[in-house]
């Protein structure tokens, strides 16, 4: 299970004046960035970072960016 979470950025950093969260099942941070936006309808992203347990990918042509990391 992944928590993955969509939120705005402001300046490029996470701005959180609005979240949308989801538990996804999933085996990856990959895999679960990729169920989440399908289920939203989001287009391509880009890599911001890649912590191991934590990604985090921006939205390209928006300000908004989505983390993932694994939860127990």
């Amino acid at each position: 299970m992944y928590i993955v979470e969509m939120t705005d950025t402001f300046g490029g950093e996470a701005n959180y004046s609005w979240v949308r969260r989801e538990i996804i099942e999933a085996d990856s941070n990959k895999q679960a960035i990729t169920k989440f936006k399908k289920l939203h309808g989001i287009g391509k992203h880009r890599k911001n970072y890649d912590l191991g347990d934590m990604v985090r990918v921006d939205i390209v042509g928006c300000c908004v960016c989505i983390f993932s990391h694994w939860s127990n």
